[in-house]
């Protein structure tokens, strides 16, 4: 997820001494008092991204994100209220001495705009890099130096280029301090994307009136920030969904769960056997060496996970009276139940599925590589997983009905003596068979909670 990385998108270029120091008077006049609330509108419009539905508490912005939203505050925004931008206020003020060395960069900094600039070449005799928008093909020559440091040609530079005062061509130009560095694809896709927002507005305007490239930028280069955020969003959740979680043992962690409750063991044995893509384990042996499971049948898909091969990646347990599924992914869960569904119908019934991995604060370094994440997953946390979710399956679990129970309530059939021996077995099966004991070596569920849901006896432990 290089895109969330500050280290591999985001530099910093020197600036002007002059520029710098007129940059900093317009922060100064941002900052007082009467202009404090539009200051927050132009930043919130900027980054608007990050303000959305709690999108913030996912992804901060790169600190050049928020340097090239303030010189659009300063170059490109025009406050709501109907004051003058803030340039215009600080060109006509008459209060306050400006160097005359600082005010030939007004104009260039008003004009100026963000824009998408790939790399073309060096110019050795005229010691200037030559960048080319993508926008519109303008070229830019840019004074060598430290942007140059690890800059390949074709990748792609968001950032803000200001004319040098004189030049009226604009072919000169300085980068004013902020870049985020793309590859040439995202580059081009970014400005694709910004290309439909534009198509989008003017469909929706009912005429083409956005003008050429530097007009529009000017108005949207907001839209530029907007689009690279909604990147860096997408960078983050394919990030995620590539991270390989695995168990101690090197072998996949099976996160994803559903579990199905049945009454028709000998049909569903035989059918199972007969799934594609399955084949039978046997039963995983318990720490004191007996059959973790004396009525379970196992059955297994194996797969590529990473560079693992023919590992295990989805499992079946049959016991009496439950199916359980246990995946390495969501997107394998959600198969596995559409073959069960087609090939069961009615047969099983659905209590209760989870596809979310243990939680894990993750650093944005740690996702901004180029290879998938692998976390391993702890047996505390693999117990705690299947512990919250039994707890959230087992919350009704007595007020339900079961198809062992002849779809009574566990309940209503321990109202009487012989069904509360029934209901015991059914529990005690259950427990017997609880995934943790394969899992970690012990149960992950208190099943003295289901017991005392119908008023039976605690089992003593």
């Amino acid at each position: 997820m290089k895109l969330a990385s500050e280290t591999t998108a985001g530099l910093w270029v020197p600036l002007v001494p002059s520029l710098d120091a007129l940059l900093a008077r317009l922060e100064s006049l941002s900052l007082e008092p009467g202009l404090a609330i539009q200051r927050q509108i132009a930043l919130r419009l900027a980054l608007q991204p990050y303000f959305e539905g709690g999108a913030g508490a996912l992804l901060s912005p790169l600190p050049q994100e928020t340097e090239l939203a303030n010189l659009s505050l300063y170059a490109d925004y025009y406050p709501q209220d109907g004051q003058l931008s803030l340039i215009e206020q600080l060109r006509d003020v008459i209060t306050e001495h400006i160097p005359q060395e600082e005010r030939e960069w007004l104009d260039p900094v008003k004009h100026s705009y963000l824009d998408l600039a790939e790399f073309l070449s060096v110019d050795e005799q005229d010691q200037r890099l030559v960048f080319r928008s993508l926008g519109d093909a303008r070229v830019y020559r840019v004074p060598d130096g430290a942007v140059r440091k690890g800059l390949q040609p074709g990748q792609v530079l968001l950032t803000r280029l200001i004319r040098e005062p004189g030049d009226v061509e604009w072919e000169r130009a300085v980068i004013a301090g902020a870049v985020i560095v793309l590859s040439n694809e995202d580059g081009k896709g970014l400005l694709n994307a910004t290309l439909d927002y534009r198509r989008e507005v003017e469909i929706s305007a009912g005429s083409f009136e956005l003008g050429d490239w530097p007009e529009f930028a000017k108005r949207y280069g907001h839209v530029l920030l907007w689009t690279f955020a909604r990147m860096r969003f997408a960078a983050l959740v394919d990030a995620v969904r590539s991270i390989h979680y695995v168990a101690e043992g090197g072998q996949p962690c099976l996160y994803a769960l559903a579990l199905y409750d049945h009454s028709e063991y000998r049909y569903m044995v035989e059918a199972i056997a007969g799934l594609e893509g399955f084949e039978q384990e046997a039963a995983v042996p318990s720490n004191d060496g007996a059959s973790a499971s004396k009525d379970a049948q196992h059955f297994v898909q194996r797969g590529v996970y990473g560079a693992l091969e023919s590992v295990v990646v989805a499992r079946l347990i049959l016991t009496a009276t439950q199916l359980w599924v246990e995946c390495d992914s969501r997107e394998r869960l959600d198969a596995i139940k559409h073959k069960l569904a087609a090939t069961f119908g009615f047969s099983l019934h659905f209590r209760g599925e989870t596809h979310t991995p243990p939680p894990r604060q993750l650093k944005e370094s740690e996702l901004a590589v180029g290879e998938p994440l692998t976390l391993i997953i702890s047996a505390d946390e693999d117990r705690a997983l299947l512990n919250g979710f039994l707890e959230t399956l087992y919350l009704e679990w007595a007020e339900r009905a079961c198809p062992s129970l002849g779809n009574h309530t566990p309940r209503h059939v321990a109202a009487s003596a012989a069904g509360r021996e029934q209901v015991a077995a059914l529990i005690a099966n259950m427990e017997r068979h609880d995934p943790g004991i394969r899992r970690v070596g012990h149960a992950a569920f208190d099943y003295n909670k289901l017991r005392a849901h119908v008023g039976i006896d605690e089992v003593a432990r």
